[in-house]
């Protein structure tokens, strides 16, 4: 297997394999990588992955699309040179050939799909057909614009999944204005030509990344939206100590969700949006409208970042919606007044898996702001980050015909739980991002720590990977900076769209279940500049792949 030029493998100089540990999913993170990349002013830096595992690539962003439209014509930048920035992968083997532009071409089984980033209404989707070599069929183009406009329609396209209960494609938008989120969650058939739709009315407007469904056909839905910033040398007592800096601490301002359909085969039928709410000392931790520095300072958010801590959880009904309605409402405002409890910018979560779908961890990015994070009070209420683990409570409350209704009262989804932090950030890992679980026992998350941290730590990003059961971490990726990233005044690139499973359909072997990782594979993509994405795998199933 060839190695990208922009990937270094690190010498092997230690194995640290426990043979009690299960080689599931893309197999046991065990060396690592030592140190983060170090930025060097306009100079292009190779990655370093861990010594066990090795890259290829998948696609770049210069890669032709099969049926280009309008300024829509390569994989990851527009005709008028704008990056178009893919983000979360989802990759999905299908039971067959689901056709696409060219009529009688056989595009394989094995795709790997893309919800593009870009804005001003020209984000789109993207599906690489992994079976396919020839490059004028290898990409095909899945939201052409609107002949008349030339636009889209969507924009900052992040999150997406595959809903085994309706075999749809579920993409999210991270758009919000004033603090609140504009974003429909967009519906798209596998099948060719797609039909897509928009989910507003049942969903809701958020500013949604994360979307990941159940055993039962429940969605949960994390939203990314960045609160006020304090006031430019703000000062305030905290924790009982006076003139503590807020720097540029940026208040909760973003929610977990879940949707309860009426019926999981079709989610037009309607159903509950629901709020994750935290309950803290007899008391739910919500939202203040207009108590900013209240937020910025509340005992009951330092309470909830308290490793070691563990809080009770309730879902609370904020919109309930009906077969044939029409009119989106707006998620933010919704949880807000119904007293959701806010994080800082919730972007993904995942399964634990052979949970039985009842343990999910998400991940608050935080403030990506070093002054901020170095402030103790601050960095105890998540400024650098968090990741946190949500434990349900168990019974069989869905029913076995996975009916969510409540017509006789027996088929409740769970209305309650636990809350606990499995990481607080600090200033070596913090900013996650996505997540995804390489095998049973480690869970991968990825960095996002914007230029302003870059710059600040003179650090570039990292994939971690954290035992579950010791919260050891390993530097899985030390991200480096591709030749257009490097160019002064470009943007860094990220680590993106972390993604691990064996890509099947079947309800038996959803994302979560320990059958998803059975012969799994793992992508991710080196976003902003040249918009790479990579396939990861252990080196020994390389060579076991070539014999």
């Amino acid at each position: 297997m060839r190695l990208p030029f922009t990937f270094t493998v690190m010498t092997l100089t230690s194995l640290a394999v426990s043979p009690a540990l299960a080689d599931d999913g893309v197999g046991r993170i065990a060396v690592g990588v030592p140190n983060a990349v170090t930025p060097v002013t306009g100079v292009a830096q190779p990655s370093l992955i861990d010594p066990q595992f090795n890259v290829r690539v998948v696609a770049t962003g210069q890669d032709p699309l099969e049926n280009p439209s309008g300024v829509i014509t390569k994989f990851g930048v527009l005709a008028t040179g704008v990056a178009t920035e893919p983000d979360q992968n989802l990759f999905l083997v299908l039971p067959q050939n689901p056709g696409g532009p060219t009529a009688g071409f056989n595009y394989g089984r094995r795709f790997l799909y893309q919800g593009h980033e870009n804005g001003g209404n020209l984000a789109y989707i993207t599906r690489i057909n992994l079976d396919v070599s020839d490059p004028a069929h290898r990409i095909t183009l899945l939201t052409p614009p609107n002949p008349t406009t030339g636009l889209t329609g969507f924009s900052a396209i992040d999150g997406s999944t595959y809903d085994p209960f309706t075999n749809t494609l579920l993409f999210t938008q991270e758009t919000s204005s004033s603090g609140n989120g504009t974003g429909a969650v967009i519906q798209v058939t596998t099948s060719w030509p797609p039909v897509v739709t928009t989910l507003g009315p049942f969903l809701g407007l958020g500013g949604y990344e994360g979307i990941h469904p159940d055993d039962k056909g429940v969605l949960y839905l994390q939203e990314d939206i960045g609160g006020a910033t304090a006031p430019a040398n703000t000062l305030a007592t905290i924790d009982g100590q006076p003139n503590i800096p807020l720097r540029s601490a940026r208040q909760p301002n973003s929610f977990v969700y879940r949707y309860v359909p009426n019926n999981p085969k079709r989610l037009e039928d309607g159903g509950k949006l629901q709020v994750l709410q935290a309950i803290v000392d007899g008391s739910p931790v919500v939202f203040h409208q207009n108590d900013l520095i209240g937020d910025l300072t509340s005992v009951a958010q330092r309470k909830l970042h308290t490793p070691g801590t563990s809080w009770p959880i309730k879902w609370i009904t904020i919109h309930e919606s009906h077969a044939g309605d029409t009119t989106p409402f707006v998620a933010t405002a919704a949880a807000k007044a119904a007293g959701g409890t806010p994080f800082k910018r919730p972007e993904n979560m995942a399964w634990l898996p052979g949970s039985n779908f009842r343990t999910f961890f998400f991940d608050p990015t935080g403030d990506t702001d070093a002054p901020t994070g170095q402030v103790p009070q601050l960095a105890a209420r998540g400024a650098w980050g968090a990741i946190f683990r949500v434990d349900l409570r168990g019974g069989d409350e869905h029913g076995e015909d996975g009916n969510h209704g409540d017509r006789d009262g027996k088929n409740k989804p769970t209305e309650d739980g636990k809350i606990s932090i499995f990481v607080l950030g600090d200033q070596q890992h913090n900013s996650f991002d996505n997540l995804a679980f390489a095998n049973e026992r480690q869970l991968l998350a990825a960095e996002d720590r914007g230029d302003g941290l870059h710059d600040q730590l003179q650090t570039l990003d990292s994939i971690w990977a954290y035992d579950i059961k010791s919260g050891r971490a390993v530097r899985f990726v030390a991200l480096g900076r591709d030749a257009v990233s490097a160019v002064s005044g470009a943007e860094d690139n990220e680590p993106t769209g972390v993604f691990v499973s064996n890509g099947s359909p079947r309800k038996d072997e959803l994302l979560g279940t320990e059958a998803s990782l059975d012969d799994a594979r793992g992508f991710f993509t080196q976003q902003h500049g040249n918009n790479t994405v990579f396939e990861f795998r252990k080196t020994d199933r390389d060579q076991h792949a070539r014999n």
